[in-house]
């Protein structure tokens, strides 16, 4: 009790020689001039920690100071700099900074890379003068909205073919099937041929493949005129771009008129009993109808050219087929296979299959006597001879098949 007016006296008492001295301790000194310059310079790189700051313990009988939380002492860097960034912890805009700089790199290169994939898959379907071929394509575009185009009788619209058609399917053809084609050279340069070949794969690709093996591998680039089923010509869209794309109705009267106008003209004999065979007749052929594109290449003269496709077959293997289902949508067959419709319509990409395609030697037929058309044990014996002709060389192709997607 006899100390509580000291006490008070010294909470009200002016300041004391010791309570300054006191304070001065817990104080940090100022800088000089120089040193503050200094610190004012590297002030976006260092920060004075809390930590630095010596405690001081008061004098007896003071009250005790808590001292100022000290200031970092920092220059404003300019706004959107590495250094404004780094003091307040902000992120770093691309394009500024190491990092910045590494990112803007990275997204260049790609940036690049994609134009240059880009660059291959117009020169794949423009070619290699692309600016030339885009005004061209301009032009075919403005020729398409007024109808200023031409059709041959069968409907057969060449210039869409090549623009459009080819340059789609050659995709497939050199980087999905990587088609190797033999015996090009037994493509005649001019003039009526028929090209017989076998069928198969659940989707008649192999006509589509071989069209443009025909057209690329040909110096004289010429276009086959395929031969369709029925069906074919009964599907919405399918029809007016099958007769666009060159295909004709598989008629003797037909495939005569194009022999006779000099066409190169394709026949698969096997048809739908080709295509929708099971996997395990893989590479077996079918029968090949009556012999009717004998006959019409017998009437005309035209040379009959043997055709073997391997690969075809494992694009689409047929483990299956719902017969309820393709009677009641009037088709042949509707396919089950390792992939549809289990994957649904990822189901409908086909197998990445290597593909090989030859032809063989033409068969003449400027050889045989009046009327040997209308003679059907001549041509039941020159069909039948076709047939054992393409059997072999599918045969042979399959032994020296490294792999069936390689």
């Amino acid at each position: 009790m006899a100390e509580q007016p000291a006490t008070q006296a010294a909470r009200t008492e002016p300041a004391t020689p010791e309570r300054g001295a006191a304070r001065a301790r817990t104080r940090r000194p100022q800088p000089a001039d120089g040193a503050r310059r200094a610190e004012a310079e590297d002030g976006a790189r260092r920060v004075m920690p809390a930590s630095d700051v010596r405690r001081v313990k008061p004098a007896s009988g003071a009250r005790q100071v808590k001292p100022a939380p000290e200031r970092a002492r920092t220059t404003r860097a300019a706004p959107g700099s590495s250094a404004s960034a780094a003091a307040t912890g902000g992120p770093t805009r691309a394009g500024q900074g190491p990092t910045g700089d590494h990112g803007a790199a990275t997204g260049s290169a790609a940036v690049d890379e994609l134009l240059k994939v880009l660059g291959e898959v117009a020169t794949q379907l423009f070619g290699p003068d692309s600016e030339e071929r885009a005004v061209q394509m301009i032009a075919f575009l403005r020729r398409r909205l007024t109808g200023d185009y031409e059709v041959d009788p069968f409907g057969f619209d060449e210039e869409l073919t090549e623009t459009a058609l080819l340059p789609l399917l050659r995709l497939l053809y050199r980087y999905w099937f990587r088609v190797e084609v033999r015996g090009a050279e037994n493509i005649p340069a001019q003039g009526a041929a028929l090209v017989v070949a076998n069928h198969s794969g659940t989707i008649p690709l192999d006509s589509l493949m071989t069209q443009v093996a025909v057209h690329d591998e040909n110096p004289a680039r010429r276009h086959l005129r395929m031969l369709g089923a029925d069906l074919v010509f009964q599907m919405p869209f399918v029809a007016d771009l099958a007769r666009k794309s060159g295909t004709t109705l598989a008629c003797n009267e037909d495939v005569e008129r194009l022999l006779v106008a000099g066409e190169l003209v394709g026949v698969w004999p096997e048809g739908f009993k080709g295509i929708g065979k099971p996997f395990a007749e893989r590479y077996k052929l079918q029968r090949f109808g009556r012999g009717g594109f004998v006959a019409a290449a017998i009437r005309s003269g035209a040379p009959i050219i043997p055709c073997a496709i391997v690969g075809a077959e494992e694009t689409y293997p047929l483990i299956g087929n719902l017969g309820g289902l393709a009677r009641l949508l009037g088709v042949p067959y509707v396919p089950v296979t390792p992939t549809f419709p289990w994957l649904g319509p990822l189901g409908l990409v086909p197998l990445p299959s290597k593909w090989i395609i030859e032809f063989g030697e033409p068969i003449p037929n400027d050889v045989h006597p009046t009327g040997a058309a209308d003679d059907p044990m001549l041509v039941f014996d020159l069909t039948d001879r076709i047939r054992e002709t393409i059997q072999q060389t599918l045969y042979s192709l399959l032994v020296r098949r490294r792999s069936t997607f390689f």
